[in-house]
């Protein structure tokens, strides 16, 4: 398959993950001190670590559920490839080599200090609010189990589904 132009070339100039990129990287050139202490020269090579933390990035802004199905949108989704700085033609890694990575980052604290940098750069860019914050209902209503449903309208607190049939219904 021939791709002409590149993967920059992809992504809308107003794409939301462009602003999110510029500040990664501001804060990952402020820590490649930090990763040279923790990577050997020599050895079996892993992932890059800049690489790897943009990855785990995009798994929480996406709430993508496993480094399985993370490692796999790699795979094939552009804008994923771009934000994390894989070209067209190097392949995903193994979820396994992914995860074996991942421990070493998270054990340095070196994830957490990576969000505490962006989250200080919008900050100072007034890009973050102290006053509200959203939360998605339709999700964690959706997580909920089955047998803790009780019905929204009609009834008191102790009934419960029991002994009904469940069936999916439009949302009001």
């Amino acid at each position: 398959m021939f791709l002409y132009g590149s993967l920059e070339e992809r992504v809308p100039e107003k794409h939301p993950l462009r602003a999110v990129r510029v500040m990664v990287d501001a804060a990952l050139e402020s820590m490649s001190g930090r990763f040279d202490e923790m990577y050997a020269k020599a050895g079996r090579p892993s992932i890059a670590p800049e690489r790897l933390l943009r990855a785990l990035l995009l798994q929480a802004l996406y709430s993508i559920r496993s480094e399985r199905m993370l490692v796999e949108q790699l795979e094939y989704n552009l804008l994923f490839r771009w934000f994390v700085g894989l070209n067209m033609s190097e392949p995903a890694w193994n979820h396994a080599v992914f995860s074996k990575n991942r421990e070493r980052l998270l054990a340095g604290d070196v994830a957490a200090e990576l969000f505490a940098c962006v989250v200080e750069q919008a900050r100072a860019r007034k890009l973050l609010s102290d006053e509200h914050f959203t939360v998605d209902g339709m999700l964690i209503e959706a997580w909920a189990s089955h047998k803790s449903f009780k019905p929204k309208y009609g009834g008191d607190d102790s009934d419960s589904f029991r002994g009904q049939t469940r069936r999916k219904t439009a949302l009001n």
